[in-house]
């Protein structure tokens, strides 16, 4: 990829993971507060996301999406199934779809680094940015925090 390139699939990157961070961003605790502004805001921001999730689903209606398939990742790579990499490959572009953001795909350059065990592969990012990897690694960080608090809450 030459810079121009580069430089435009690293804003788009960004760009998608400030969305999904906006949409997998929940409060804590229901706001208890009577100010009328602060129930608009929240209405609005219902709203919102309400809009966003139609626009993504219009988005993502002609879009030929590969399968789900589990996976695991950080800054550094990303642990997937050998059927999405293939062998013959060694270097390529992963994108990652996200249930919030379905149309908009993370499209990061990877290399093949090694076979994890029969079934897996590990693969690393390559040319990312520090603004880009610390954006992953606050997404991850969101998630593990949020399956933690739902195990919490299960055994509750």
């Amino acid at each position: 990829m030459g810079d121009l390139q580069q430089g435009a699939l690293r804003e788009r990157n960004i760009s998608v993971l400030s969305t999904l961070a906006a949409f997998t961003e929940r409060r804590a605790e229901p706001s208890d507060n009577d100010n009328p502004l602060t129930q608009e805001v929240a209405r609005l921001d219902s709203k919102l996301n309400v809009l966003m999730a139609m626009f993504d689903q219009w988005l993502s209606r002609d879009a030929n999406l590969p399968p789900r398939a589990a996976l695991r990742f950080n800054a550094i790579g990303a642990v997937l199934p050998n059927e999405l990499w293939p062998a013959s490959m060694a270097t390529g572009l992963l994108r990652l779809h996200f249930d919030g953001c379905l149309a908009l795909p993370l499209e990061l350059p990877a290399r093949l680094v090694q076979e994890c065990d029969g079934n897996h592969v590990f693969v690393a990012f390559e040319n990312l940015d520090e603004t880009t990897g610390d954006a992953i690694e606050r997404l991850v960080f969101r998630h593990h925090r949020r399956k933690v608090a739902e195990r919490r809450q299960s055994l509750i």
